[in-house]
């Protein structure tokens, strides 16, 4: 049978399945007992209690088995009492239901389930009924409290239907459209550092910022134009102006409620072009609704990691080849710039 073992306690359950199943095929053979304990590595007693079972059960009795109790056994929360607990949880805040803060954490569900039920459970005792239900910690999205769900309800089964109707219908494109800003001094993300001492990232001591100006269509390709100054009426006409030479069909473009997207000046600019460009406007207070907005967030998030500019022209430059990277990541239609001349030096389209 070969050289013998330590310590069969040391194996795992399906090597000692294994080490029982040879011990006793041993013994069937013809083997002395005590042979066999001497090459299996355990006492005469065990090599007896295996032969025992074997003769009881056959092989079957000296399977592996799972130990401890089985999942569910002897919890202190019945399924039902679960169920109603994981329910608060998703849908209630803590605040909702007369506790403090807005997120959920395990101390808050554990007093949520002090309040419902005459249980208390530890930290990690909470944590596993959390894991069981198939939750995790998340980083939570954030919905304005002004959004109002009729009008988000509308524009799913309304607005939006109309919408790419009416591009169809006109042989256009529709187009979602959105702003965001880039600081010199905007630092984002996590670095690793010596415990007890912040690293330190050198950047510029002069503070400016770039904007850019971007829309997306709904197969993913991307325009975009990066400007110097704030963001104003006579920018969106530029950017409008820009938009309408790179197309040769009507452009539907969903926008958001900014004062710019309203006033009198764009509104001229669309009068005298009825042909090139439509707005459409999203509900009230809801960037969730706008595919831009997850572009632009990338954008901002990303760039301030890895900026190296020292200049207002060269940020703007590196927002520019940022956004036409990130655009040639995601789809493989090229992504147009139709980078304000005032901002960098070029227009870049890769």
């Amino acid at each position: 049978m070969g050289d013998g073992v330590r310590d069969a306690r040391h194996l795992s359950p399906s090597a000692q399945e294994a080490l029982r199943l040879r011990g006793v095929a041993a013994l069937a053979a013809g083997r002395d007992r005590q042979d066999v304990a001497a090459v299996c590595g355990v006492t005469l007693k065990t090599v007896n209690g295996w032969w025992a079972k074997w003769q009881a059960g056959g092989q079957e009795a000296l399977l592996m088995r799972w130990r401890g109790k089985p999942v569910g056994v002897h919890q202190v929360l019945g399924e039902a009492e679960q169920g109603a607990v994981r329910q608060v949880v998703l849908d209630y805040r803590p605040c909702d239901v007369g506790l403090c803060g807005q997120l959920w954490t395990r101390r808050l569900v554990g007093e949520l389930i002090a309040e419902l039920y005459p249980v208390r459970l530890s930290g990690p005792g909470v944590g596993k009924y959390l894991r069981r239900w198939g939750l995790s910690f998340q980083r939570p999205d954030k919905r304005a409290v002004e959004q109002e769900s009729q009008a988000v309800r509308r524009w799913h089964e309304e607005s939006w239907p109309a919408i790419r109707a009416k591009a169809r219908k006109d042989g256009g494109q529709v187009l979602f459209a959105d702003q965001v800003g880039i600081r010199s001094d905007q630092i984002t993300g996590r670095t690793w550092g010596e415990k007890g001492r912040t690293p330190v990232v050198r950047r510029s001591g002069n503070r400016y910022s770039v904007n850019a100006m971007s829309v997306i269509s709904t197969n993913g390709r991307m325009h975009f134009m990066v400007f110097a100054e704030s963001f104003t009426a006579a920018v969106m006409c530029r950017f409008l102006d820009r938009l309408a030479g790179q197309f040769d069909h009507k452009v539907h473009l969903v926008v958001d409620g900014h004062p710019a997207h309203r006033s009198r000046k764009v509104h001229n600019w669309l009068a005298a072009h009825p042909g090139d460009v439509e707005l459409h406007f999203l509900p009230p207070y809801s960037p969730d609704l706008n595919p831009g907005e997850l572009v632009n967030a990338d954008l901002a998030h990303s760039l301030p990691r890895q900026h190296r500019a020292r200049s207002q022209a060269g940020l703007a430059t590196e927002t520019t080849a940022s956004s036409a990277d990130d655009n040639a990541n995601r789809t493989s239609s090229a992504a147009t710039s139709v980078t304000d001349t005032s901002a960098t030096s070029g227009t870049r389209a890769p």
